[in-house]
């Protein structure tokens, strides 16, 4: 039998993002992350339920040079030792068509779902902003947006479900997203 994930996108899901002029930017070290309200005891909940959660990220500022590897590492080493996570993939590549990874390319998921013998259609991809939505669509993922209220154009594809925060997202994954 195949497993279930939970794919999160990371600053905005998991962190909060600093927005700037409408857009989302992530914290520029490991002092300026902080956990939103609610992740931990939702992620408990889903891991709970059996599913895999694997963040799926885009850093594009490391391959922009404006932001060391070091320190996305860095933030990813203290995002690990607080939540309950399987995994973090991150692209670090910095423009559209560089590669299959980089969101809304599926890349990072079907890697993942393959890897660790991930059923994507009965998986789920949680995210704030477009490029998310559509890198699960593109997966087979069910999408569910974490709205944000960002200044940026909408999902090609309508996510499945729209809320205001992870705990939401996970209360419905575990009631209504049962079946694929």
């Amino acid at each position: 039998m195949k497993r279930r994930a939970v794919y999160l996108d990371r600053d905005g899901v998991l962190n909060r993002a600093v927005v700037r002029d409408g857009k989302p930017y992530p914290p520029a070290s490991p002092t300026e992350l902080e956990i939103l309200p609610g992740v931990p005891e939702a992620l408990a909940r889903l891991r709970d339920a059996g599913f895999r959660l694997v963040v799926v990220t885009n850093q594009p500022d490391v391959a922009r040079g404006t932001t060391p590897l070091s320190t996305v590492e860095a933030i990813h080493a203290r995002m690990a030792a607080t939540l309950p996570l399987d995994a973090i993939e991150t692209c670090l590549h910095g423009h559209d068509g560089e590669c299959d990874c980089r969101k809304p390319q599926p890349g990072m998921l079907l890697r993942d779902g393959a890897a660790h013998g991930v059923d994507l259609r009965a998986s789920f991809m949680v995210g704030d902003r477009w490029r998310d939505i559509d890198a699960g669509a593109a997966a087979g993922c069910r999408t569910i947006l974490i709205e944000a209220g960002y200044d940026e154009r909408a999902p090609a594809h309508p996510p499945h479900h729209v809320c205001g925060s992870l705990a939401e997202a996970a209360d419905w994954i575990l009631s209504e997203g049962k079946s694929p």
